[in-house]
């Protein structure tokens, strides 16, 4: 059986899990809760791979055509 890394894909973005830091200073940027950020479930394959458990946050880093690079912050769900 051959194995590979999801991540080594070039159409899937950068994803990690957030230090508590990092999470506590983009809550307060944008001035909204934990539960108020969208969703991800914890199947979701990238999520497994990166060893992602329920209640914690990914930052995900996409390219963007206009911003060139943007961050997106998911919230693992059941």
């Amino acid at each position: 059986m051959i194995k590979f890394s999801l991540l080594d894909h070039e159409l899937v973005p950068k994803h990690e899990i957030m230090s508590e830091g990092e999470l506590k200073s983009v809550l307060s940027k944008y001035s909204i809760e934990k539960e108020q950020l969208p969703k991800i479930k914890v199947q979701d394959p990238v999520i497994k791979e990166i060893g992602a458990t329920v209640g914690e946050v990914v930052k995900i880093a996409k390219k963007s055509h206009t911003a060139g690079e943007a961050d997106y912050y998911r919230l693992v769900i059941e």
